[in-house]
């Protein structure tokens, strides 16, 4: 900075600047708050259909985020100028001051241009007026004088640069609407990029060379700054992507940094981690260094990298995916990239890839596989990106034309074709890994529920859409045909037993066997109604998909769970004797009440026939591990009945509903599930009965049980007078409807086998 610029500036713009930014800063809360509790608050409150449910009640909430990220971007700003205002106000009095102690010491100080300044004497004694005494001065004065306002002036260009480069930051970080970096203050932000570029150079360097100290500060410092959007993006354009490759490759490799695989092992899982989540943060931002970045790292994808020849870009990036959010069209157009190096390693599927040799180097070495296969690791963050994993399922792996009479979709590829690759786990205990296939299961759980693997949907997580809805179709399907495909896996039950979770009104659409062409059609929409789009599945598949399921404690817990509360609430919906009469299904209650309980009755059969194949199998799973799953399922709803919360936004259209929406506590809802959890905390089933037929019997008297508070809580809550009777004809309901279970699933008509109560 030059002198006479910092010297003669005029603060008074800028000044007026930062007041204006303060304004702004306060309107925008204003208006970020009138949003999230006005707008988005209403938004999630209110009763949607059809196309507004998919797309109007998204668009409402992201609009609401919009707000929230407006203000957080105004007022960084205002921080950052506010900052740096006061910084160079104060460096402007302390070079008047120096000046000025320099002219009492006859020193002047003149700017020279391009940051330069000289300093010299002011008077010469020679030129003094007559009896003028010039003050004296040595060379240790001007020496003094010099290096004072050089380190001013120094300060003034670090903090005007300093905030040139954190503003132009923020701004490149969104090309549209808004950012969420958030920072307190200049210095804040200024330090993260400072450490961004300190450790981009550590990394840069061969691996081999790395120290254990270099690699202990890197690890350090990713961990710390890996959610801060200055840090990460940063440091990932700041390496490239080449480097980003070559880096990890060498790092994981123990023939290329032995002393750092011996020295530091156990700590490589968590420099994964620290890396991957740093890279995901920096993916969502559209600077253009980044984009170059995310299309350095896709064309890389089936070259080799680092210092084996048999490593590839895909194999290296894929594992640095285990961790994080990474940005959606990223992750699809790298998904693009990697399913065509499959195509071309596999013959188009037609063989096994990616076998590792006895000298191949885990890539990953966070807990599961090697990381020889770079499905495992990319479905993995599929996981993570739900409508990035919605549009990877639904593309196709093989398209249509040539010698492929049908194109051969990606889910179909891996779900039901691929051959997939024996795996150890990386933990040196040469067990085999389910990982890939594990994967897998998570991906899709994203995929089709729209929010990330492993968590509950929220009252944002939108409606399923047709795209979500047609991959749900087609797992179904998948496992009509062929259940082997799920029960020889059965590991991935738990994530097929959460998206059928979200998938009960239109698996209990399916059950009612009522053809769509029919007039009837128009009363099972009207039972079941659903928010977004309806899977169209089919009800014998649907029958052979939640026996296999059923056959797994968790995907057991998490439908049958489901399925009482949905249970409940239908009855609660349907029995208010203030919902229109153009929206009821029946306007006899008991038929209406009958209906439900049948159709509840046979979903809960077929899962507790499945759970029956389970425990009748020697080896299989015993009846204490289904109540153990069961009674966790609270604890993964948030905690307990009253937080659960819901998918879409019209309650009766999923199973989760809470407080948000209206409340849970002391609903029919809550008493239904209290009293499944109660039961599951209990007695097993092993211990209320002996043989495999009184065991049965004993869950259909459960079931009928849970049916029957449902709809007499439903009924109290509605202060109807015949609560008793209601609870009477779902009880009956329900049996009859358990009872079907079994025939229906052995493709018999429903009814063959009958009881009275």
């Amino acid at each position: 900075m030059d002198l006479d610029t910092l010297r003669f500036a005029n603060f008074a713009s800028v000044t007026e600047a930062v007041t204006d930014w303060g304004l702004l800063v306060r309107n925008l809360e204003d208006l970020r708050k009138q949003a999230e509790q006005g707008l988005h608050r209403a938004a999630n409150q209110a009763d949607w259909a059809g196309i507004n449910a998919q797309v109007t009640k998204e668009f409402i909430g992201k609009t609401a985020g919009e707000f929230a990220d407006a203000h957080t971007q105004a007022k960084t700003i205002h921080s950052i100028l506010g900052d740096t205002v006061g910084e160079l106000k104060q460096y402007r009095e302390d070079l008047d001051a120096a000046i000025e102690r320099g002219l009492k010491k006859n020193l002047t100080v003149m700017d020279t241009g391009h940051g330069s300044f000289t300093v010299s004497m002011n008077i010469h004694p020679d030129r003094a007026a007559q009896g003028t005494t010039v003050p004296e001065h040595d060379e240790s004065d001007v020496t003094a004088l010099r290096d004072e306002v050089q380190g001013i002036l120094r300060k003034a260009t670090e903090s005007d640069n300093s905030a040139r480069t954190v503003l132009k930051a923020i701004a490149d970080r969104a090309a549209l609407g808004f950012t969420d970096a958030a920072y307190k203050d200049r210095d804040a932000a200024a330090a993260a990029v400072k450490e961004a570029d300190e450790l981009a150079e550590l990394a840069k360097q061969d691996p081999q060379d790395l120290t254990v100290a270099e690699f202990d500060r890197l690890n350090a410092g990713l961990k710390k700054y890996h959610s801060d959007p200055l840090f990460a993006e940063r440091f990932a354009s700041d390496l490239g992507p080449k480097k980003t490759l070559e880096f990890w490759a060498g790092v994981a490799d123990p023939q290329v940094t032995p002393e750092l695989t011996r020295e530091r092992l156990k700590q490589l899982g968590s420099l994964q981690q620290n890396l991957s989540l740093t890279l995901a943060e920096a993916s969502q931002s559209d600077s253009p260094a980044m984009a170059r970045w995310k299309s350095g790292v896709i064309q890389l994808g089936d070259q080799p990298v680092g210092h084996r020849p048999d490593v590839l870009g895909v194999q290296v990036m894929s594992n640095l995916m285990r961790a994080g959010d990474y940005d959606d069209a990223f992750m699809t157009e790298y998904g693009k990239k990697l399913m065509a190096t499959e195509r071309k390693f596999t013959d188009d599927g037609e063989h096994t890839s990616w076998r590792p040799t006895g000298f191949s180097p885990f890539l990953n070495r966070m807990n599961g596989d090697t990381g020889w296969d770079p499905l495992s690791g990319y479905l993995k963050g599929l996981s993570n990106s739900p409508e990035a994993a919605t549009e990877f399922f639904n593309d196709d792996f093989l398209p249509k034309g040539g010698d492929h009479k049908h194109a051969v979709s990606n889910f179909t590829y891996l779900f039901e074709d691929r051959h997939w690759p024996e795996s150890i786990k990386n933990d040196f205990s040469g067990d085999m890994s389910n990982d890939g296939r594990n994967n897998l299961a998570s991906a899709l759980e994203a995929a089709t529920t729209g929010h990330p693997a492993g968590e509950m949907p929220t009252l944002d997580t939108p409606a399923h859409s047709a795209a979500q809805a047609k991959l749900f179709n087609a797992i179904v399907s998948s496992v009509g045909d062929e259940p082997e495909r799920l029960t020889g896996h059965d590991y991935m039950s738990d994530s097929m037993g959460q998206i059928a979770s979200e998938y009960l009104p239109d698996i209990n659409r399916a059950a009612a066997d009522v053809s769509r062409d029919s007039e009837d059609w128009d009363k099972i929409e009207k039972l079941y109604p659903i928010a977004g789009t309806d899977a169209r599945v089919d009800h014998r598949d649907v029958n052979k998909f939640l026996f296999a399921v059923g056959q797994n404690p968790s995907g057991y817990a998490a439908v049958e769970v489901g399925q009482e509360a949905y249970m409940s609430k239908l009855m609660a919906y349907h029995l208010d004797p203030d919902l229109p009469a153009d929206q009821r299904f029946s306007q006899d209650q008991e038929t209406t009440v009958r209906y439900i309980s049948e159709r509840s009755g046979e979903v809960s059969g077929v899962l507790g026939l499945g759970r029956q194949e389970e425990l009748a199998n020697p080896a299989g799973e015993k009846d204490k591990a289904f109540e153990y799953s069961i009674s966790q399922r609270k604890n993964w709803i948030s905690g307990g009945v009253g937080t659960v919360v819901g998918v879409g936004t019209s309650f009766v259209a999923t199973p989760w509903v809470g407080a948000a929406a209206g409340g849970v506590a002391g609903t029919a809802t809550s008493v239904v599930l209290e009293r499944v959890f109660k039961d599951a905390e209990g007695s097993s089933l092993d211990e209320i009965a002996n043989t495999r037929g009184e065991r049965w019997e004993a869950a259909m008297t459960r079931n009928n049980e849970y049916v029957a508070a449902g709809a007499h809580a439903a009924a109290d809550r509605h202060h109807l007078s015949n609560s008793d009777d209601i609870a009477r004809w779902a009880r009956d309901g329900a049996r009859q409807g358990f009872l079907n279970s079994g025939p229906l699933l052995n493709g018999q008509a429903p009814g063959s086998i009958t009881t009275s109560s």
